[in-house]
């Protein structure tokens, strides 16, 4: 009898002291790298993660990191929106060596379920439709697009999308 004895690609974890500041490290090297986006993201990532931090609510909100070894893969957050029964999926990143190896779609997933978990009816999220990758997810998963907006907050002309997903 042969068993697979092999480790699995990845695995997921919840959030822990340090996560931020690497998280708002990677979105601004890999957004200004491969997309040319300025400061001001970065500056947003910033809010973000310290919002996050300072109203962190586990029972309807979390954050998980993918990683391999101790090494970071990609990362997703899921937040209270302001409507009601509503999440707001926020800050999915995959780093560029670990795309293609289902890192994205099970971070999705996992807020997919922690948001039925806790009672959620609908995920709302705000991409940009120059993240290809990152939307044909969003699809595949039964995310739909609601809403376009032109604009350039991150110092390059953009299309921002509005996408919802009912639970």
């Amino acid at each position: 009898m042969t068993r697979n004895t092999s480790s699995p690609p990845f695995t997921i974890r919840s959030h822990k002291p340090g996560d931020m500041g690497y998280i708002t490290y990677r979105h601004g090297a890999v957004y200004a790298q491969e997309y040319g986006f300025n400061y001001r993201f970065e500056s947003l990532i910033s809010r973000i993660t310290a919002d996050f931090l300072d109203n962190f609510k586990p029972d309807l909100e979390g954050c998980w990191v993918a990683e391999k070894d101790g090494s970071f893969l990609g990362c997703i957050m899921l937040v209270q929106d302001k409507k009601p029964k509503t999440a707001k999926l926020r800050l999915l990143l995959v780093d560029e060596s670990a795309r293609g190896l289902g890192v994205g779609t099970a971070l999705i997933q996992k807020c997919i379920d922690f948001a039925r978990e806790a009672g959620y009816e609908h995920i709302d999220l705000w991409t940009q439709s120059i993240l290809e990758g990152a939307r044909r997810l969003y699809k595949k998963v039964g995310f739909e697009m609601i809403e376009t907006q032109n604009h350039s907050d991150f110092g390059v002309e953009l299309t921002g999308e509005f996408w919802t997903l009912k639970l």
